[in-house]
Protein backbone atom coordinates (compact mmCIF):
# COMPACT_ATOMS: atom_id res chain seq x y z
CA UNK A 1 0.00 0.00 0.00
CA UNK A 2 1.33 3.42 -0.96
CA UNK A 3 2.01 5.75 1.94
CA UNK A 4 -0.25 8.79 2.09
CA UNK A 5 1.82 11.93 1.67
CA UNK A 6 0.83 15.39 2.86
CA UNK A 7 1.00 18.00 0.08
CA UNK A 8 2.13 21.52 0.97
CA UNK A 9 2.16 24.43 -1.50
CA UNK A 10 4.98 26.96 -1.12
CA UNK A 11 5.75 30.09 -3.12
CA UNK A 12 8.25 29.20 -5.84
CA UNK A 13 10.02 32.56 -5.63
CA UNK A 14 9.32 35.91 -4.04
CA UNK A 15 9.21 37.55 -0.64
CA UNK A 16 7.78 34.52 1.23
CA UNK A 17 9.74 31.71 -0.42
CA UNK A 18 13.01 31.64 1.55
CA UNK A 19 11.36 32.40 4.90
CA UNK A 20 8.84 29.57 4.41
CA UNK A 21 11.53 27.03 3.57
CA UNK A 22 13.54 28.22 6.57
CA UNK A 23 10.66 27.68 8.99
CA UNK A 24 9.97 24.21 7.56
CA UNK A 25 13.64 23.26 7.89
CA UNK A 26 13.70 24.55 11.48
CA UNK A 27 10.71 22.27 12.10
CA UNK A 28 12.99 19.35 11.24
CA UNK A 29 11.94 18.72 7.63
CA UNK A 30 14.82 17.62 5.40
CA UNK A 31 14.21 19.43 2.11
CA UNK A 32 16.29 19.66 -1.05
CA UNK A 33 14.55 22.51 -2.87
CA UNK A 34 15.32 23.11 -6.53
CA UNK A 35 14.05 26.02 -8.58
CA UNK A 36 13.94 23.67 -11.56
CA UNK A 37 11.53 21.25 -9.88
CA UNK A 38 7.83 21.68 -9.27
CA UNK A 39 7.80 19.18 -6.43
CA UNK A 40 10.29 17.83 -3.89
CA UNK A 41 9.87 14.98 -1.43
CA UNK A 42 10.75 15.57 2.22
CA UNK A 43 13.26 12.87 3.13
CA UNK A 44 12.30 12.19 6.73
CA UNK A 45 8.52 12.73 6.72
CA UNK A 46 5.65 11.75 4.38
CA UNK A 47 5.39 15.26 2.95
CA UNK A 48 5.65 16.62 -0.59
CA UNK A 49 6.48 20.29 -1.16
CA UNK A 50 5.01 21.88 -4.30
CA UNK A 51 6.73 25.05 -5.57
CA UNK A 52 4.12 27.19 -7.31
CA UNK A 53 3.17 30.80 -8.00
CA UNK A 54 1.87 32.67 -4.98
CA UNK A 55 -1.41 33.49 -6.75
CA UNK A 56 -2.05 29.78 -7.42
CA UNK A 57 -1.79 28.64 -3.79
CA UNK A 58 -5.29 29.73 -2.66
CA UNK A 59 -6.99 27.87 -5.52
CA UNK A 60 -4.89 24.74 -4.98
CA UNK A 61 -5.95 24.70 -1.31
CA UNK A 62 -9.62 25.50 -1.95
CA UNK A 63 -9.89 22.84 -4.68
CA UNK A 64 -8.17 20.25 -2.49
CA UNK A 65 -5.18 19.65 -4.76
CA UNK A 66 -2.91 20.38 -1.78
CA UNK A 67 -3.53 19.98 1.94
CA UNK A 68 -1.70 23.05 3.21
CA UNK A 69 -0.47 26.31 1.77
CA UNK A 70 1.93 29.00 2.97
CA UNK A 71 0.62 32.23 1.50
CA UNK A 72 0.18 35.93 2.19
CA UNK A 73 -3.11 36.91 3.81
CA UNK A 74 -3.55 39.57 1.11
CA UNK A 75 -3.35 36.98 -1.66
CA UNK A 76 -5.65 34.56 0.16
CA UNK A 77 -8.32 37.19 0.69
CA UNK A 78 -8.09 38.54 -2.86
CA UNK A 79 -8.48 35.12 -4.48
CA UNK A 80 -11.23 34.16 -2.03
CA UNK A 81 -13.27 37.24 -3.04
CA UNK A 82 -12.63 36.56 -6.71
CA UNK A 83 -13.70 32.92 -6.51
CA UNK A 84 -16.79 33.74 -4.46
CA UNK A 85 -17.88 36.29 -7.08
CA UNK A 86 -17.77 33.66 -9.82
CA UNK A 87 -19.49 30.99 -7.72
CA UNK A 88 -16.36 28.88 -7.20
CA UNK A 89 -15.39 27.16 -3.97
CA UNK A 90 -13.73 29.75 -1.72
CA UNK A 91 -13.61 27.77 1.53
CA UNK A 92 -10.42 27.21 3.53
CA UNK A 93 -9.25 27.14 7.14
CA UNK A 94 -6.72 29.53 8.62
CA UNK A 95 -4.35 27.58 10.87
CA UNK A 96 -1.55 29.93 11.96
CA UNK A 97 -0.70 33.57 11.39
CA UNK A 98 3.06 33.51 10.83
CA UNK A 99 5.74 35.93 11.95
CA UNK A 100 7.12 36.97 8.56
CA UNK A 101 5.96 38.53 5.31
CA UNK A 102 4.59 41.60 7.08
CA UNK A 103 3.19 44.26 4.77
CA UNK A 104 0.12 46.38 4.28
CA UNK A 105 -2.23 46.93 1.37
CA UNK A 106 -2.55 50.68 1.09
CA UNK A 107 -3.92 53.47 -1.02
CA UNK A 108 -1.39 56.04 -2.21
CA UNK A 109 -1.70 59.28 -4.15
CA UNK A 110 0.81 61.61 -5.83
CA UNK A 111 2.49 63.80 -3.21
CA UNK A 112 1.23 66.99 -4.84
CA UNK A 113 -2.42 65.87 -4.75
CA UNK A 114 -4.63 67.12 -1.93
CA UNK A 115 -6.01 64.30 0.19
CA UNK A 116 -8.38 64.86 3.11
CA UNK A 117 -10.05 61.48 3.56
CA UNK A 118 -11.26 58.53 1.50
CA UNK A 119 -13.96 60.73 -0.04
CA UNK A 120 -11.15 62.58 -1.83
CA UNK A 121 -10.94 59.60 -4.20
CA UNK A 122 -14.56 59.90 -5.38
CA UNK A 123 -14.67 59.63 -9.17
CA UNK A 124 -10.95 58.90 -9.47
CA UNK A 125 -9.10 56.10 -11.26
CA UNK A 126 -7.22 53.72 -8.93
CA UNK A 127 -4.66 51.24 -10.29
CA UNK A 128 -4.13 47.99 -8.42
CA UNK A 129 -3.25 44.31 -8.60
CA UNK A 130 -5.95 43.67 -5.97
CA UNK A 131 -9.20 44.69 -7.68
CA UNK A 132 -11.49 42.59 -5.48
CA UNK A 133 -10.09 43.76 -2.15
CA UNK A 134 -10.10 47.33 -3.43
CA UNK A 135 -13.64 47.00 -4.74
CA UNK A 136 -14.88 45.65 -1.41
CA UNK A 137 -13.12 48.44 0.48
CA UNK A 138 -14.54 51.20 -1.76
CA UNK A 139 -18.03 49.71 -1.50
CA UNK A 140 -17.77 49.62 2.29
CA UNK A 141 -16.63 53.27 2.34
CA UNK A 142 -19.32 54.35 -0.12
CA UNK A 143 -16.81 55.68 -2.64
CA UNK A 144 -17.35 55.38 -6.39
CA UNK A 145 -14.11 55.06 -8.35
CA UNK A 146 -12.86 53.30 -11.47
CA UNK A 147 -10.56 50.37 -10.74
CA UNK A 148 -7.71 49.95 -13.22
CA UNK A 149 -6.43 46.38 -12.96
CA UNK A 150 -2.67 46.06 -13.48
CA UNK A 151 -0.58 42.94 -12.86
CA UNK A 152 2.65 44.78 -12.07
CA UNK A 153 4.45 48.13 -11.82
CA UNK A 154 1.37 49.64 -10.20
CA UNK A 155 3.39 52.50 -8.69
CA UNK A 156 4.12 54.05 -12.10
CA UNK A 157 0.44 54.29 -13.08
CA UNK A 158 -0.10 57.92 -11.94
CA UNK A 159 3.02 59.20 -13.73
CA UNK A 160 2.00 57.29 -16.86
CA UNK A 161 -1.44 58.89 -16.78
CA UNK A 162 -3.19 55.56 -16.24
CA UNK A 163 -4.60 56.40 -12.81
CA UNK A 164 -5.01 59.12 -10.21
CA UNK A 165 -4.05 56.89 -7.28
CA UNK A 166 -2.88 53.36 -6.58
CA UNK A 167 -3.65 50.49 -4.22
CA UNK A 168 -0.58 48.34 -3.64
CA UNK A 169 1.44 46.39 -1.10
CA UNK A 170 3.73 48.50 1.08
CA UNK A 171 6.55 47.27 3.28
CA UNK A 172 8.88 50.22 3.90
CA UNK A 173 7.33 52.90 1.71
CA UNK A 174 10.62 53.47 -0.16
CA UNK A 175 9.15 52.48 -3.54
CA UNK A 176 6.23 54.88 -3.06
CA UNK A 177 8.58 57.73 -2.18
CA UNK A 178 10.79 56.98 -5.18
CA UNK A 179 7.75 57.35 -7.44
CA UNK A 180 6.47 60.55 -5.86
CA UNK A 181 3.63 58.86 -3.98
CA UNK A 182 2.45 59.05 -0.38
CA UNK A 183 0.53 56.46 1.56
CA UNK A 184 -2.90 57.82 2.58
CA UNK A 185 -5.01 54.83 3.70
CA UNK A 186 -4.16 51.36 5.03
CA UNK A 187 -6.76 48.88 3.78
CA UNK A 188 -5.30 45.65 5.15
CA UNK A 189 -2.38 44.58 7.32
CA UNK A 190 -1.03 41.28 6.13
CA UNK A 191 1.55 38.63 6.94
CA UNK A 192 2.25 35.09 5.82
CA UNK A 193 -0.29 32.54 6.97
CA UNK A 194 -0.68 28.76 6.94
CA UNK A 195 -3.99 27.63 5.44
CA UNK A 196 -5.61 24.23 5.11
CA UNK A 197 -8.20 22.71 2.82
CA UNK A 198 -11.53 22.12 4.50
CA UNK A 199 -12.18 18.40 4.02
CA UNK A 200 -9.22 16.65 5.66
CA UNK A 201 -10.60 13.57 7.42
CA UNK A 202 -9.27 12.27 10.75
CA UNK A 203 -6.28 10.03 10.17
CA UNK A 204 -2.52 10.15 9.46
CA UNK A 205 -2.67 13.41 7.47
CA UNK A 206 -4.61 15.18 10.21
CA UNK A 207 -2.19 13.88 12.84
CA UNK A 208 0.82 14.99 10.80
CA UNK A 209 -0.67 18.47 10.39
CA UNK A 210 -1.19 18.68 14.15
CA UNK A 211 2.48 17.74 14.71
CA UNK A 212 3.61 20.30 12.17
CA UNK A 213 1.53 23.06 13.77
CA UNK A 214 3.07 22.36 17.18
CA UNK A 215 6.55 22.58 15.67
CA UNK A 216 5.81 25.80 13.76
CA UNK A 217 4.42 27.43 16.89
CA UNK A 218 7.55 26.30 18.71
CA UNK A 219 9.80 27.86 16.06
CA UNK A 220 7.88 31.14 16.20
CA UNK A 221 7.93 31.17 19.99
CA UNK A 222 11.67 30.49 19.99
CA UNK A 223 12.30 33.32 17.54
CA UNK A 224 10.37 35.70 19.77
CA UNK A 225 12.19 34.60 22.93
CA UNK A 226 15.65 34.84 24.48
CA UNK A 227 17.36 32.80 27.18
CA UNK A 228 18.85 34.98 29.94
CA UNK A 229 21.51 33.78 32.38
CA UNK A 230 23.24 35.81 35.07
CA UNK A 231 24.75 35.69 38.53
CA UNK A 232 23.01 37.83 41.14
CA UNK A 233 23.18 38.69 44.85
CA UNK A 234 20.71 36.56 46.80
CA UNK A 235 19.15 39.63 48.43
CA UNK A 236 18.49 41.25 45.01
CA UNK A 237 16.74 38.30 43.36
CA UNK A 238 13.21 39.71 43.66
CA UNK A 239 14.26 43.11 42.29
CA UNK A 240 16.08 41.47 39.37
CA UNK A 241 13.12 39.25 38.51
CA UNK A 242 10.89 42.33 38.43
CA UNK A 243 12.88 43.90 35.61
CA UNK A 244 13.47 40.78 33.50
CA UNK A 245 11.34 41.43 30.39
CA UNK A 246 8.54 38.94 29.91
CA UNK A 247 10.15 36.31 32.15
CA UNK A 248 7.92 33.87 34.01
CA UNK A 249 9.06 31.67 36.90
CA UNK A 250 12.83 31.92 36.39
CA UNK A 251 15.06 29.15 37.69
CA UNK A 252 17.17 30.08 40.72
CA UNK A 253 20.29 27.93 41.26
CA UNK A 254 22.90 28.03 44.05
CA UNK A 255 26.45 28.97 43.06
CA UNK A 256 29.25 26.66 44.16
CA UNK A 257 31.32 28.16 46.97
CA UNK A 258 28.95 31.07 47.67
CA UNK A 259 25.97 31.47 49.96
CA UNK A 260 25.34 35.08 48.89
CA UNK A 261 25.18 34.62 45.11
CA UNK A 262 22.81 32.62 42.92
CA UNK A 263 22.45 31.92 39.20
CA UNK A 264 19.25 33.05 37.52
CA UNK A 265 18.06 31.40 34.30
CA UNK A 266 14.98 32.78 32.56
CA UNK A 267 13.20 32.73 29.21
CA UNK A 268 12.23 36.21 28.04
CA UNK A 269 9.34 36.65 25.63
CA UNK A 270 10.18 40.30 25.08
CA UNK A 271 13.11 42.16 23.59
CA UNK A 272 16.09 42.43 25.91
CA UNK A 273 17.58 45.88 25.44
CA UNK A 274 21.03 47.10 26.51
CA UNK A 275 19.23 49.31 29.05
CA UNK A 276 17.75 46.19 30.67
CA UNK A 277 21.17 44.58 30.94
CA UNK A 278 22.60 47.78 32.44
CA UNK A 279 19.80 47.82 35.02
CA UNK A 280 20.58 44.21 35.93
CA UNK A 281 24.23 45.12 36.38
CA UNK A 282 23.35 48.04 38.68
CA UNK A 283 21.50 45.59 40.91
CA UNK A 284 24.63 43.48 41.22
CA UNK A 285 24.10 41.18 38.28
CA UNK A 286 27.20 39.79 36.61
CA UNK A 287 28.14 37.36 33.82
CA UNK A 288 24.94 38.42 32.05
CA UNK A 289 24.25 36.36 28.92
CA UNK A 290 21.37 36.77 26.46
CA UNK A 291 21.15 33.84 24.05
CA UNK A 292 18.91 32.94 21.10
CA UNK A 293 16.68 29.87 21.43
CA UNK A 294 16.85 27.26 18.67
CA UNK A 295 13.71 25.23 19.48
CA UNK A 296 10.94 25.53 22.03
CA UNK A 297 7.94 23.40 23.10
CA UNK A 298 5.54 24.32 25.85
Amino acid sequence: MNESRLKIAVQRSGRLSDATLQILERCGLKINPSKNKLITHVKNMPIDILFVRDDDIPGLVMEGFVDLGFVGENTMQEVSLQRAKFGENALFENLIKLDYGHCRLSLATPEENQYINIRSLEGSRIATSYPYLLGEFLKKEGVSAKIVHLTGSVEVAPRAGLADAICDLVSTGVTLEANGLREVEVMLRSSATLVQRMDIAPGPDKELIARLIVRIKGVIKARESKYIMLHAPLDKVDAIIDILPGAEKPTILPLAGSDKQVAIHAVSTETVFWETMESLKKLGGSSILVLPIEKMLE
